[in-house]
């Protein structure tokens, strides 16, 4: 796992260790961390806290310029909410640490000119299959089954 999908990773065990949902996130530009995040929804109470949306609230206000030149990291395919932000923001290129538990809307970034790569990470799949295996109301809840 690369430095980047490494601090995301961590950042899905903190969702995890703080009772959420165990996704993180990065933004990444010039290669520099410069937003973190995690799913907070059940810590904050907010339907749209994904981890992808956390990483950008972390990043603050950035020139458009910033995001066409920014890499997104997530353990997780994104959702349609996330990836709305991210075609939203232009950002060029996600890298996905896993879609086997859950895969989101990959193909429309791709139909829309963003580079795509997924991972498929064993740690990432393992600490999502456990997840989903032990928590799978709360898993529903925030994919809206």
């Amino acid at each position: 796992m690369d430095t980047f999908m490494q601090a995301a990773f961590e950042e899905a065990e903190k969702g995890l260790q703080t009772g959420g949902i165990p996704i993180g996130s990065v933004l990444v530009h010039r290669d520099r961390i410069i937003g973190r995040g995690h799913n907070r929804r059940v810590q904050q109470g907010n339907p749209i806290l994904h981890a992808e949306m956390d990483a950008l609230a972390n990043a603050g206000r950035q020139p458009v310029s910033v995001y066409r030149e920014s890499t997104l990291y997530t353990t997780l395919s994104p959702c349609a909410m996330c990836t709305g932000a991210i075609l939203l923001y232009q950002i060029p290129r996600v890298v996905i640490g896993e879609n086997r538990t859950f895969l989101g809307e990959e193909e429309l970034l791709r139909s829309r000119g963003i580079s795509v790569e997924v991972r498929n990470d064993p740690d990432c799949i393992r600490l999502m299959s456990r997840f989903i295996e032990t928590h799978p109301e709360l898993w529903g809840e925030d994919i809206g089954v």
